[in-house]
């Protein structure tokens, strides 16, 4: 990877991010720049984004609570999606053929049933992304888009080896016994510290998850999720999590860069790249009415459906193994990665906007969702405080304006597990998302003086303060911010008080520590 990489790489990181994109749509263009330009992908790139795979699964397991893959509506709606999905592709895509519409690119029945089966897969990398950007992994939906993505992996390990006829070393029913592991990885976390060898830890559980699972004839990237699932209830997982995705995301970048690379396409490639890119609305379709078919609410059933409606970089690895297989044209590459590419866009931009489009269309959007399934929260008539978010910042704030109060704030927490501890502990806390309509519309009815923002993602702030104003809340707003042009944004949106923080500890810890000076001997 020379300089020239780097540069086009970060030029087209840098416009995406101008028009408020995210800048893993630039990397992807910039491949595909790379490619025109008669650049090739060199082996350290396809390491490279090998790396950002492996570690990105790594810390879904640090993130991943088990028990949520056991639901009915994570494994029994993949099933049911996928499915019908398949066979809708195997009917649809011959058909332009049949019409005599398209004849550059002949599809068989073969040839549909294997692009309709690369592309039922949603993308880990895009849909991890979209939902860590919005701090929603631990909220309902988040968890549930998480299920259906490694419920999809499984599958996938599944048909890798059945189309490979690679069979699993014998040594693979060892790795039942990996939790017995547990105490001695505990350990090694225990021991880490908090300096640069926490990082080089991570990186090690998670190459030698990949290593070991590989050695055995097992997905690779399986072993490396499987190894941040064991080590996820440590105390220490979430201090590691963190110091990782700075490492993730720049390993990431050779992934996206890597997509160019594929080929450069016709424009016969566009027509058929334009007619799967088509199909993602009936993917969505088949997505959301599959949730609301298991109970979901129809706001959970519509931000997973979008969250999930895109194509997945396992197509590729799919179409790749089709090509070797003689089962597919190459071509069926270039366009299942081009194909990729745009639902990425598409996914991330309409996902970015996912709220303000619920806002405006929430009553068609829960029109079809059984009765009971939105539940109503049971709200206190009256009371003074509003925390949202109780992470750190608060469930500081909470302690601070309680003292031996407890009955002028409550709290409002989308992590469930979280909310429930914390209500073991008589805190009063209230689980449910900061961004959801139907919450500010019946804490509208509530005599709330004040709403304090204390949210980790800019985004989700945006979000929540967009929902507070169409429900109709007329109190004050405080909020917290990381940087000063967050500050200004927040202050240019109506909120009363901004604290930033970073910029504000040292002055607080001034404040707690000036009395000192008159202490003497």
């Amino acid at each position: 990877m020379d300089f020239l990489w780097i540069l086009i790489a970060f030029v087209f990181g840098l416009v995406a991010r101008q028009f408020s994109l995210p800048p893993l749509i630039g990397f992807l263009i910039a491949g595909f720049v790379l490619n025109a330009l008669g650049r090739e992908a060199t082996p350290l790139l396809d390491e490279l984004a090998s790396l950002g795979i492996t570690l990105m699964l790594f810390t879904i397991g640090l993130k991943l609570d088990i028990r949520t893959l056991i639901r009915k509506e994570v494994w029994g709606g993949t099933l049911v999606q996928s499915g019908t999905w398949i066979l809708l592709g195997i009917a649809a895509l011959p058909v332009p053929t049949w019409l005599g519409l398209s004849q550059a690119f002949e599809v068989d029945l073969v040839t549909a049933a294997l692009v309709a089966f690369a592309l039922s897969f949603s993308s880990t990398v895009a849909v991890v992304k979209m939902l860590e950007e919005a701090s929603e992994l631990k909220v309902r939906h988040g968890r549930l888009a998480l299920g259906i993505l490694i419920v999809q992996d499984i599958v996938a390990v599944v048909f890798l080896v059945a189309a490979t006829g690679k069979v699993p070393d014998e040594w693979a029913l060892a790795l039942f016994l990996l939790p017995l592991l547990r105490p001695a990885l505990y350990w090694v976390m225990e021991r880490s510290g908090h300096g640069e060898l926490l990082p080089l830890t991570g990186l090690f559980l998670a190459l030698g998850g990949y290593e070991l699972f590989d050695a055995l004839g097992v997905k690779g990237d399986l072993g490396a999720l499987i190894l941040g699932v064991l080590v996820a209830g440590h105390n220490k997982s979430s201090e590691l999590y963190k110091t990782l995705m700075s490492f993730k995301d720049l390993f990431l970048i050779g992934f996206f860069l890597s997509i160019g690379f594929a080929a450069l396409p016709t424009l016969e490639m566009l027509y058929v790249t334009a007619g799967l890119t088509l199909l993602l609305v009936i993917k969505f379709v088949l997505f959301y009415f599959t949730f609301i078919i298991f109970g979901l609410s129809g706001r959970t059933a519509y931000l997973t459906a979008l969250a999930l409606s895109n194509y997945s970089e396992f197509g590729l690895i799919v179409a790749d193994m089709g090509v070797k297989q003689s089962w597919l044209g190459e071509e069926w590459l270039v366009m299942i990665a081009l194909a990729m590419s745009v639902s990425f866009l598409i996914s991330t931009v309409l996902f970015r906007r996912a709220h303000s489009i619920y806002a405006r269309m929430y009553k068609t959007i829960n029109r079809f969702e059984r009765e009971g399934a939105h539940q109503s929260l049971k709200l206190p008539a009256s009371f003074d405080v509003l925390i949202v978010g109780m992470g750190r910042v608060g469930k500081g704030a909470y302690q601070a304006l309680h003292g031996s109060d407890t009955s002028s704030a409550w709290g409002l927490e989308s992590d469930t597990d979280r909310a429930e501890k914390l209500r073991s502990e008589s805190f009063n806390v209230i689980s449910g998302d900061a961004d959801d309509l139907e919450f500010w519309q019946q804490a509208s009815h509530c005599d709330i003086r004040l709403v304090m923002l204390a949210l980790p993602s800019q985004q989700e702030m945006l979000a929540t303060l967009q929902m507070m104003k169409i429900a109709g809340y007329q109190g004050k707003t405080a909020a917290v911010a990381r940087y000063e042009d967050e500050r200004n944004q927040l202050l240019d949106l109506g909120v009363d008080v901004v604290f930033n923080y970073y910029a504000e500890v040292g002055t607080g810890f001034a404040e707690e520590s000036r009395h000192l000076l008159s202490v003497t001997d």
